[in-house]
C-alpha cells in the first residue's frame, strides 16, 4: 500500500534528481509539510490549506508544496487553479513527472483532453509502465471518441494489472459505448467480483437499462450497503442501482425508497441553487428583446455544420440524435461542453453578451467549430451537439452561429422529471436530485424556450417525444425538412445504424421505438406531489 506521503503528493520514487527531488527531501524534514501531507491524506483540507500557503510564502519555489496545493484545489473542483500551480511547478522542475501527471488530470477535468494527451504522451516516453497515466490516456481517448485506442489501452492495462476494479469498470463503459453489450456486462461483472462494494459499477450495470438484476444481485447490493467502511459515493450509487432493481420487479415502494435515499445523498455533495437558474432565464429574457435580436441580424459565423439538440436530460434527445445520425449527411458526436464554456467566458466579463460586437460574434462561432473539430470523425457536412443544457444558451447560439439548426426535444414533464430523478449523472445536472428543484428547472426551461419562440419564431424546431413515438414517419420527415435534408429511409431504421452512443440511452436506441417509458411516473404518483407542485400548470399545458 502506498505511504501517506504518496497520497499527499510526496512521491520521490517517480522523480529524477532535480529541483523536485530536493523539494521532496526538504518536505520530509519539514514538520509543517508533513502535517499538511497528513491532513491531505485524511481529507482535512481546511487544515492543509493554511499550512501549504504558509510554506509557499516562506519558499515561493517549493514545487512539492505547489503540487500538494494543486491536489487540494483539484479536490474542491478548482481545476484551473490546480493547473496554474502545476504549470508553475513544472517551470521550476520540468522533470517533475508526478506534477506533469497531475497536470494531465487537471486538463482532463477541464474537458481539455487533447492537451491532457500531449502531457501523457511526454510522460509515456519517460515512464512507459505507469498504469495510472495509461488509464487516464485511455479515458482521454474515450472522451475524444477514439474508442479503439481507448479499448486497446484498457486491454493492455488489464493484461498487466487484472485486479483493478475501476479499470474494468472504465473498460466496460467504452464497450457499452461502441455497442458490445455482452462484453460490457462481463467487464462490469469482473469489476464487481473484485470489489463487491464498488457502487459505481453496480450502477453502471443498472444504467445499461436492459440488465435485470437477480435476487443474488439484490442480496449482494444490500449487503454492500451495510459495510461499515462504505464511502458515500458507493452508497448513493448502490441506492440508485437498487431502485432500478426493484422498479424492474414492479415494487414501487422499495424502488422509490432507494431512489429517494440515493438522491438525498447525492444532493448533499452538490451546491445547486434553483434560484440561480431562474435568475439566468430572467436575465436572458431581458437581454434578448426583439430589438436586440433585430439589431444583430446577419452577425456571427455563417457555417451551417452544427445541429444542436437541446432540452431536458432524459427527454428522448438520444433517440433524435440516433435518427438523424442515420442520415448520410449527419454525424453524431456527443454532449459537447464547448457552448457553455464559451458562454461562461463571455458572461464573466463586464457587459456580458451585450458587449459582443459583430466581429467577436463571428470569431466565437468560428472558435466553436475549431474546438469541436476534434470530435468529428467523418467528412459529413453536419454534426450534432447533443448537450441538453444548451437550452440555456439558445440566444448565444443564435448570436454566434445564425445558420446552425436547433431542435428542442421535449417529453411529458412528469415522465421526464421522474426519469431524471431515477438517474445518477456522472457530472453536472445538479437540479436532478430533488423533486422540487427538478420541477422548477423544467418550468425555467419551458419559460425560456417560449420566449425564444416569440422573439425568434421558427428558429427552434420542437419534437414532442410522444408524437415521435406515435407518428415516427411524420416527425422524422418534419425534422429533415427543417434541417433542409432529403429524406433517407435509414432514418426510420435508426436502430440498425452502427455508431458509438455515450449517453445512458445507448442500448434503448439500438432497438425500434417503443412505449416502455410512457406514463411510468403514474406508478409513483403517491410520492411525486413536490414535483407536481413545482411544475404547476406546466403539467396540464403540455404539450401545447
Amino acid at each position: 500500500r502506498p505511504c501517506r506521503c504518496h497520497h499527499a503528493g510526496l512521491d520521490e520514487c517517480s522523480m529524477t534528481q532535480d529541483h523536485s527531488s530536493h523539494s521532496i527531501e526538504a518536505a520530509k524534514r519539514n514538520p509543517a509539510m508533513m502535517a499538511a501531507a497528513q491532513a491531505l491524506f485524511d481529507n482535512r483540507l481546511s487544515d492543509a490549506e493554511p499550512l501549504l500557503k504558509g510554506q509557499l510564502k516562506q519558499d515561493p519555489f517549493d514545487v512539492a508544496a505547489m503540487r500538494m496545493l494543486a491536489e487540494l484545489a483539484g479536490r474542491i473542483g478548482r481545476n484551473k487553479d490546480a493547473e496554474n500551480l502545476l504549470r508553475r511547478a513544472l517551470e521550476l522542475a520540468p522533470e517533475f513527472m508526478a506534477a506533469r501527471s497531475n497536470l494531465a488530470t487537471a486538463l482532463y477535468r477541464q474537458n481539455r483532453p487533447v492537451e491532457a494527451l500531449a502531457e501523457l504522451d511526454s510522460l509515456q516516453l519517460l515512464d512507459p509502465e505507469n498504469a495510472g497515466n495509461a488509464n487516464l490516456k485511455a479515458a482521454a481517448h474515450g472522451r475524444l471518441g477514439d474508442y479503439q485506442e481507448a479499448l486497446e489501452l484498457y486491454e493492455q492495462i488489464l493484461a498487466n494489472h487484472p485486479n483493478q476494479p475501476k479499470v474494468w469498470m472504465s473498460y466496460g463503459h467504452v464497450l457499452k459505448t461502441v455497442g458490445r453489450l455482452p462484453d460490457s456486462i462481463a467487464a462490469y461483472r469482473r469489476s464487481i467480483a473484485i470489489a463487491p462494494t464498488l457502487g459505481e459499477t453496480w450502477w453502471s450495470l443498472a444504467n445499461l437499462k436492459t440488465v435485470k438484476f437477480t435476487q443474488d444481485d439484490i442480496t449482494a447490493m444490500t449487503a454492500a450497503l451495510k459495510a461499515v467502511t462504505l464511502q458515500a459515493e458507493d452508497r448513493f450509487h448502490l441506492h440508485f442501482a437498487l431502485g432500478k432493481a426493484f422498479e424492474d420487479r414492479k415494487q414501487a415502494d422499495k424502488a422509490f425508497y432507494h431512489y429517494t435515499h440515493g438522491n438525498e445523498l447525492r444532493s448533499k455533495a452538490l451546491d445547486y441553487d434553483p434560484a440561480e437558474t431562474t435568475a439566468h432565464v430572467a436575465r436572458v429574457g431581458s437581454l434578448f428583446t426583439p430589438a436586440f435580436v433585430a439589431g444583430r441580424s446577419g452577425q456571427g459565423f455563417a457555417a451551417r455544420d452544427p445541429i444542436f439538440v437541446v432540452g431536458m436530460p432524459r427527454s428522448g434527445s438520444t433517440l433524435i440524435e440516433q435518427i438523424l445520425s442515420s442520415h448520410s449527411m449527419v454525424e453524431g458526436t456527443s454532449e459537447l461542453a464547448d457552448i457553455p464554456a464559451l458562454a461562461a467566458r463571455i458572461g464573466a466579463r463586464d457587459g456580458g453578451l451585450a458587449s459582443v460586437d459583430a466581429d467577436e460574434a463571428a470569431a466565437l462561432g468560428q472558435e466553436y467549430l475549431e474546438r469541436t473539430r476534434v470530435q468529428r470523425k467523418s467528412d459529413k457536412p453536419h454534426f450534432i451537439d447533443k448537450l441538453p443544457n444548451n437550452w440555456m444558451h439558445v440566444g448565444f447560439i443564435n448570436l454566434i452561429l445564425p445558420n446552425a439548426k436547433i431542435i428542442d426535444a421535449r417529453r411529458n414533464p412528469m415522465d421526464c422529471c421522474f426519469s431524471n430523478f431515477k438517474q445518477h449523472f456522472a457530472r453536472g445536472q445538479g437540479f436532478a436530485y430533488d423533486l422540487g428543484h427538478m420541477g422548477q428547472y423544467y418550468r425555467d426551461y419551458v419559460t425560456l424556450m417560449e420566449h425564444f419562440d416569440d422573439v425568434l419564431p421558427g428558429r427552434v424546431h420542437r419534437v414532442i417525444h410522444e408524437h415521435l413515438i406515435e407518428d415516427t414517419d411524420g416527425q422524422v420527415q418534419a425534422m429533415l425538412e427543417y434541417l433542409g435534408l432529403p429524406f433517407e429511409d435509414a432514418c426510420l431504421r435508426f436502430w440498425e445504424t452502427d455508431r458509438a452512443v455515450r449517453t445512458p440511452s445507448s442500448e434503448q436506441v439500438r432497438r425500434p421505438i417503443n412505449r416502455d417509458g410512457v406514463d411510468i411516473w403514474r406508478d409513483y404518483e403517491t410520492w411525486l406531489t413536490p414535483l407536481k407542485e413545482a411544475l404547476g400548470d406546466i403539467v396540464t399545458r403540455y404539450p401545447a
